[in-house]
């Protein structure tokens, strides 16, 4: 049963199809009916990120705007899949089925997991701000090393310590081999659940690759 007549709308406004057809009920119970809107929000979640992206990328909204509606979005979306992953076991299967072609929402949300400006550097960044920015990065860094010596190893638990150090080092117009590190564990993460837990030589294989960013994050300042 396909509850989309199209792109981001329900089929009708109502458990019934609209005056003069003949009448087709999307739902028999609230149940179903809850459902069927948390299959549409998923719907018009992904929709949305495709577009938020394409308008990125023509430069049609500033970073300041894209960012906080991207987070958002991303944050919505791993909720709205939770209440229907009994319904959705592969999103990609529910984009080819729903007739979606939205190959920039696929990568936002299914690959990388984090604004497009949080996956690159901003080279716009004032220099003034360098100083914070180098100390924020080096608490980031020794706050996720932490982490994980403790055994906090759940993908919930490191996805956003991850998604900070990224975004702190974007503040600073320097380039390390790091970067290419910490940005390949969060799309791994990504692409786990919230409830996944590192295994012991992923978690041991984390703190080597971060603390190695580390030493080459203080090597490129020199």
């Amino acid at each position: 049963m396909n509850p989309y007549a199209s792109q981001g709308s329900l089929a009708t406004t109502g458990p019934t199809a609209a005056a003069g057809s003949a009448p087709v009920r999307l739902w028999a119970s609230n149940a179903e009916r809850e459902q069927v809107e948390n299959l549409a929000d998923l719907f018009a979640i992904i929709v949305t990120v495709d577009r938020l992206e394409k308008q990125y990328i023509r430069d049609n909204i500033s970073p300041a705007e894209y960012t906080p509606a991207c987070t958002k979005l991303i944050a919505q979306f791993k909720t709205a899949l939770n209440l229907v992953h009994d319904q959705v076991p592969s999103v990609e299967a529910f984009i080819k089925e729903y007739g979606l072609n939205c190959p920039l929402a696929v990568n936002r949300l299914l690959k990388i997991g984090v604004p497009a400006t949080v996956e690159h550097s901003n080279p716009t960044r004032e220099a003034g701000n360098s100083a914070k920015s180098v100390a924020e990065t080096v608490q980031h860094f020794i706050t996720l090393m932490d982490s994980v010596k403790l055994g906090m190893v759940a993908v919930d638990q490191l996805h956003p310590l991850l998604s900070d150090l990224m975004s702190s080092m974007n503040n600073i117009p320097r380039e390390f081999d790091g970067k290419a590190k910490i940005k390949s564990w969060l799309i791994t993460l990504n692409q786990m659940k919230a409830s996944d837990m590192l295994s012991e030589d992923q978690a041991r294989q984390l703190h080597f690759d971060l603390e190695s960013a580390h030493t080459e994050f203080y090597r490129s300042l020199q």
